[in-house]
């Protein structure tokens, strides 16, 4: 479901499988939880296993954009399939500058 990897300042998390409104709620908490106590530069989500994704993705996406800021960090999201590609331009997240 999720594996993180920390080195050279960068957070990453590695979400596997759906995304949902129960899935976020651990994924959310795992990250939160890690990024609290490393403190990263940059927070990475890569969603190259995801293969569903619904609002709960979007809110946990801000949520998480929200944190690093607070943390003095930013946020990067990589590896979008195409399929959900428009999900991400829909919500604004595009206009966040996080897609990479």
């Amino acid at each position: 479901m999720l594996k993180t990897e920390f080195k050279n300042n960068v957070l990453t998390a590695y979400i596997d499988g759906e995304i949902d409104h129960d899935s976020a709620a651990k994924i959310r908490t795992k990250i939160d939880g890690a990024a609290q106590s490393l403190k990263p530069k940059l927070l990475c989500l890569d969603f190259s296993k995801v293969t569903f994704m619904d609002s709960s993705g979007v809110g946990l996406i801000m949520g998480r954009y929200r944190q690093m800021g607070l943390l003095g960090g930013r946020l990067q999201v990589t590896n979008i399939p195409d399929n959900m590609y428009r999900i991400f331009a829909m919500s604004g997240l595009e206009g966040l500058g996080v897609l990479g």
